[in-house]
């Protein structure tokens, strides 16, 4: 209970513009911040301009925040919603663009348990933006197909379709990546 009331102090000091709080804020937060980036972006470069525009956004509009929920919650949104952003931002034309299937000849199970989460998150970039997307909101984030939707423009069948393509490209790649990575072909 004491760290959320000294979170809560800041919080309120960073509400008055307290330049000291607003620091100790982001130093607290910005590995959480980054590591959510990363999920979203190609590189460290993008994920780092997430990170700070998602900052900036959090610091402007932290007195709308409700202290009777999880500030970390209220925060991820941010970060997440920013990196959509930027995203979108980016890749205007290659967001819905349909691309085909991987076609894989190997049927291997079980090699996800192998993988490192580093190298979960490689494979996963390894997804056309609008799956890669849509994968990340559904299964780290939780939204529904109707959140995921309104947040990326695109229809809610859209979205369950793209998630399912997602799905199986996953289950298409990770034995590729695995035999690539440890040697196994």
């Amino acid at each position: 209970m004491k760290d959320r009331d000294a979170l809560l102090d800041i919080i309120r000091k960073c509400s008055h513009k307290d330049s000291k709080s607003e620091e100790l804020l982001y130093k607290q937060f910005f590995g959480y911040a980054l590591s959510i980036a990363m999920a979203y972006c190609i590189n460290r470069e993008d994920a780092m301009e997430v990170v700070h525009d998602g900052f900036i956004k959090i610091f402007s509009n932290i007195s709308q925040y409700d202290s009777s929920k999880s500030f970390r919650g209220w925060f991820r949104t941010i970060i997440v919603n920013t990196a959509i952003d930027q995203v979108r931002r980016e890749t205007k034309e290659e967001f819905f663009k349909i691309t085909d299937s991987l076609q894989v000849c190997d049927d291997k199970t079980n090699v996800i348990s192998d993988l490192t989460a580093d190298e979960m998150i490689k494979v996963i970039h390894l997804l056309p933006m609008n799956e890669r997307m849509v994968f990340l909101l559904y299964e780290t984030e939780g939204f529904n197909h109707e959140e995921i939707a309104d947040r990326l423009n695109v229809t809610a069948s859209s979205s369950r379709v793209y998630l399912a393509r997602a799905k199986k490209r996953l289950r298409e790649m990770f034995p590729i990546y695995f035999d690539i990575k440890h040697g196994y072909c």
